[in-house]
């Protein structure tokens, strides 16, 4: 039996990006803090936006936050997506203070709304990445 391949495109990994990815293979959702400036930085990068300093840690996020904006794709971008429509992406606030673009898998996206309480998870979809999406919280 063949191994299903995961036919979507898959995210660029950058080098300012790697412990990112680890930590999503991990399960862990990481952004990162400027040391000089104390700003919380997200999407991961090499200097602080704010300050340019580069000393930016990497630290967990505890995955909880509340949808910021939503939209609800039925015509797929491209035919890898067709199967998979209707899906919903949307900006998430997450608690510590960045925002992330994601893909929020539960509810159905006609139950999703600005302000919903939702909680990471994790799906592998190869050996190599893993994506952090979001759940309505309990």
């Amino acid at each position: 039996m063949r191994e299903k391949i995961f036919e979507r495109p898959l995210p660029r990994m950058t080098l300012d990006a790697m412990p990112y990815w680890e930590g999503a293979r991990h399960h862990k959702l990481l952004y990162q803090v400027c040391d000089g400036c104390s700003s919380v930085v997200f999407h991961p990068r090499c200097a602080c936006p704010y300050c340019l300093s580069d000393s930016l840690r990497w630290v967990q996020s505890q995955g909880r936050g509340n949808v910021y904006s939503f939209s609800v794709i039925y015509r797929p971008p491209y035919e890898a997506w067709a199967a998979k429509v209707p899906y919903a992406v949307g900006i998430v606030e997450l608690d510590e203070g960045f925002y992330m673009f994601t893909e929020i898998i539960h509810p159905q996206p006609e139950q999703i709304h600005v302000g919903m309480p939702v909680q990471v998870v994790f799906e592998k979809v190869t050996d190599e990445v893993t994506l952090p999406k979001f759940v309505a919280a309990d």
